[in-house]
């Protein structure tokens, strides 16, 4: 049966070096992977944009430094990479989240995705079930090539899919601006993006996937306008959809509220699993909202989408103007008069890359008055 470690843990190195060490050591011992001598092991964390460690964006330095120093220890080449959200240069991105300051003076490769490769079947040679939803499938030519894959996501939520962990890390493997493309082709359909999320996973099959929940983001995330939250925990597993299934009892949501478990699910990955260790129980965890974005008959879309849906809204005064929302939008659903953005709502397919990439926290969730009502009154009469 598969099997999730479940470790308090903390930022001194001193602690997290070992507990690392020895939950990549059970995971090993309890599953088929093995680092060898000579094997290229590529280390996913979670870059998503430049931002200090302590603000719970992207997995801590201190994590990705021991998983380096794990793989060298076996002999092996640790290669860490990711394809991040913004336009900023990645060197400065790895300076700004600490990555290359935790890495220094190791002899580890630090390089971003940029060759894709079109894909048709996984890493083991399984061919992958949904070439013709999704087309031909892209992915980074580095992580398909890869020996063994460490997959070190974040705990945060996710504005579009709840929660952004294990399985969603994985999209960081397509490169560069067809990550925006997938939005816009998908991105009206949260059940067709988190199976393209899934078919991401079925191909890439991460060996070790450990999440980082010392520090973790709740509310608006998974960007700056998400809230930091002290959790103290590590955890890990062969099986990232296991871990994601193991996270959401942890923090008290439904596991097949989670749009990838349930694509998981559906696809026949997701077994049943036990915990090694003491489960924690996060109380009262903030989760966004989700609501659908094309319903009702066709007539009618428009202003019910308009007027029952969230939808991004910019925040005037923490506005700095710096376009990178306009330049991440896949819809080109935002402008920029030189005073203001301004959001067309009828473009906008509520993907939240927007939010996601700003730096200044000047982008939020807003909630139109007609379905803060509709929540208000469905409360009301769940409470009775």
């Amino acid at each position: 049966m598969l099997k999730v470690i479940v470790k308090d843990s903390t930022y001194d190195y001193a602690v997290l070096r070992k507990d690392i060490f020895d939950m990549m050591a059970a995971i090993e011992e309890t599953s088929s992977v093995r680092i060898s001598a000579g094997q290229r092991v590529l280390i996913k964390p979670n870059i998503l944009l430049s931002a200090h460690p302590d603000k719970a964006v992207t997995t801590h330095p201190l994590i990705i430094k021991a998983a380096v120093e794990y793989v060298l220890e076996k002999g092996a080449l640790p290669q860490v990479s990711d394809s991040h959200a913004t336009f900023t240069k990645f060197p400065k991105l790895i300076e700004d989240c600490g990555i290359a300051e935790a890495l220094k003076g190791l002899p580890v490769e630090i390089k971003e995705f940029t060759v894709s490769k079109e894909v048709f079947s996984g890493r083991d040679g399984e061919e992958f079930t949904s070439a013709a939803r999704y087309n031909a499938l892209e992915l980074s030519e580095d992580a398909l090539a890869a020996d063994v894959i460490i997959n070190l996501p974040k705990l945060k939520t996710h504005t579009q899919m709840g929660l952004t962990l294990a399985v969603k890390n994985l999209f960081g493997c397509v490169v560069g601006k067809r990550k925006p493309q997938w939005h816009l082709n998908l991105g009206e359909n949260k059940e067709l993006f988190a199976g393209l999320l899934v078919e991401i996973y079925s191909v890439l099959r991460p060996e070790i996937n450990i999440i980082d929940g010392i520090l973790g983001m709740e509310g608006d995330g998974p960007g700056t306008s998400g809230i930091v939250r002290q959790m103290g925990v590590i955890m890990g597993s062969s099986n990232a959809v296991a871990l994601d299934m193991a996270v959401c009892r942890m923090l008290g949501v439904s596991e097949m509220s989670l749009p990838t478990n349930k694509a998981a699910s559906d696809r026949g990955l997701a077994g049943e699993f036990t915990i090694d260790g003491e489960m924690k129980h996060i109380e009262n965890f903030i989760v966004p909202t989700l609501t659908a974005i094309v319903f009702g008959p066709p007539f009618a879309r428009k202003l019910l989408r308009n007027n029952l849906t969230s939808h991004p809204l910019n925040i005037e005064g923490a506005c700095k103007l710096c376009n990178e929302c306009v330049k991440i939008c896949p819809a080109k659903a935002i402008a920029n008069d030189t005073k203001r953005l301004n959001f067309d709502y009828d473009k906008c397919i509520r993907c939240y890359c927007c939010l996601e990439v700003c730096p200044h926290k000047a982008i939020k969730v807003h909630q139109p008055l007609a379905l803060q009502s509709i929540r208000k009154i469905a409360k009301l009469f769940n409470s009775r």
